[in-house]
């Protein structure tokens, strides 16, 4: 199979960095992308963002911007509305797609019509937590807008949180003024990536995620040996099959472009009726311990060809793809 996108050398921004809670890893993601794009023989202007960040871009005058930012502003619409204003061209999803897709409550509306299943819950005020639990225990509260499993606290009977949570009990309460709360799904952390070709957009395959410890968190993401990946998932077809396409439906529902990678968790014990998806991630991590790259690898992309493909795909999207290039 040719994953060639037969792009010619290009001037390349890729934005990175920024003040988000996952900074070092967009800096990690943007340095991995940026050397790769060189390799393939294009200019490359890196822009650590900063409050000056349209000036700079403008300033560089790029045929395409790479947008390596994770978390809010670079992946919650507001960079996508700046670059849109200003005419960039820039990779992954756009501005409405964006705000919905970082935002758990609103991504539950766009799919759960559709037949994807996601788990219950409601937005609870941080406060309210102290006076009593929004769910029965074990229950999951999370950030409604972070990713990464940024913020994310399981509440069990057996948490040192306190029953009703205590005010000062390290938490996302803390943080947040409003969270997600869901039903604790016991069971297995599956994920799926979805990768744009010429071709249309297609999902790769499931990668099951087994933290040493604990559950997969911040740093069970982004730690080397924290985590084992098994790459494709030892699960029945029917599992698989389902991943691929609840990940597929999500990244169609939703707009995404680029890649996108859905994360489900899987309650092996229910079969079918146990599989629910937590969330799509519109801007997945290009780290060496990143999923997306891992599974394009598995299927024989290597990552330089990743890069380009998801270059490709936004001068595409654009309408200004390269004569001859795909």
């Amino acid at each position: 199979m040719n994953f060639d996108s037969g792009l010619p050398p290009l001037h390349i921004v890729v934005l990175m960095g920024g003040w988000a809670n996952e900074r070092p890893v967009s800096l990690t993601s943007g340095a991995g992308v940026a050397d790769a794009l060189e390799a393939r023989g294009h200019r490359v202007t890196r822009i650590d963002m900063d409050r000056d960040v349209a000036a700079r871009i403008a300033a560089a005058a790029p045929d395409v911007v790479f947008n390596a930012l994770h978390g809010v502003p670079g992946e919650d619409g507001t960079v996508q509305g700046m670059l849109d204003l200003m005419g960039v061209p820039y990779t992954h999803s756009g501005l409405a797609t964006s705000v919905i897709a970082i935002d758990k409550e609103l991504t539950k509306h766009a799919l759960v019509p559709h037949g994807v299943p996601m788990p219950g819950g409601r937005i609870v005020d941080s406060a309210s937590l102290y006076e009593g639990d929004p769910l029965a225990r074990p229950y999951v509260l999370k950030p409604v807008n972070e990713g990464s499993s940024v913020g994310v606290a399981i509440v069990t009977d057996e948490s040192n949180y306190g029953n009703p949570i205590r005010r000062d009990a390290t938490g996302p309460w803390q943080e947040f003024g409003r969270l997600l709360a869901e039903p604790y799904i016991r069971g297995r952390e599956l994920t799926t990536a979805v990768m744009a070709g010429p071709d249309g957009p297609r999902a790769l395959m499931v990668t099951e995620l087994v933290p040493e410890s604990g559950f997969y968190d911040f740093d069970a993401k982004y730690t080397d040996g924290l985590t084992k990946h098994v790459c494709p998932a030892e699960i029945p077809a029917e599992i698989e099959r389902l991943c691929l396409h609840y990940a597929l439906q999500a990244h169609l529902l939703l707009g995404c472009r680029g890649t996108s990678r859905s994360d489900f968790r899987w309650d092996d014990e229910q079969g079918e009726a146990g599989l629910f998806l937590l969330e799509t991630n519109t801007q997945p991590g290009m780290t060496p311990l990143s999923l997306v790259p891992e599974q394009a690898r598995a299927c024989g992309i290597s990552y330089g060809e990743l890069v380009e493909l998801i270059v490709a795909d936004a001068l595409r999207t654009a309408g200004r793809l390269p004569e001859g290039a795909r």
